[in-house]
């Protein structure tokens, strides 16, 4: 399975972006697919994550500014991200757990996608 993120930036403290994460793969169902970032120095974190029955999660510090979505026909998850701050900077990374079935076997698997860069800055 791979994801591919694209959407990161550099943006003006106030101003918004959209990543795009697309798997790819042996898939065969989509448990949870959504968002994590990494500060410098410090641990990754939620930013957002939507269950295959829709139930979505958010992290406390992006409430009420980020938007999680996805398109199931393109296997995608998108992350509007509005009001953008700095303490927003970091490297944010597609998360997803899926199943797989592989000559004839069930697996499920976590994957993450390698990271894109949200700068938030003036």
């Amino acid at each position: 399975v791979q994801l591919v993120e694209s959407g990161g930036g550099l943006v003006l403290p106030g101003g918004s972006l959209r990543l795009s994460c697309a798997a790819s793969g042996s898939i065969f169902s989509i448990n949870r697919m959504g968002w994590y970032r990494q500060a410098l120095g410090k641990e990754r974190e939620l930013v957002a994550i939507m269950t295959s029955g829709g139930s979505t999660d958010y992290g406390d510090s992006v409430k009420g500014r980020f938007a999680i979505s996805r398109d199931d026909a393109k296997n995608t998850v998108y992350l509007q991200m509005n009001s953008l701050k700095p303490e927003d900077t970091a490297v944010y990374y597609c998360y997803t757990y899926v199943k797989e079935v592989l000559g004839g076997d069930d697996y499920w698997g976590d994957y993450w996608g390698e990271g894109t860069l949200v700068t938030v800055s003036s």
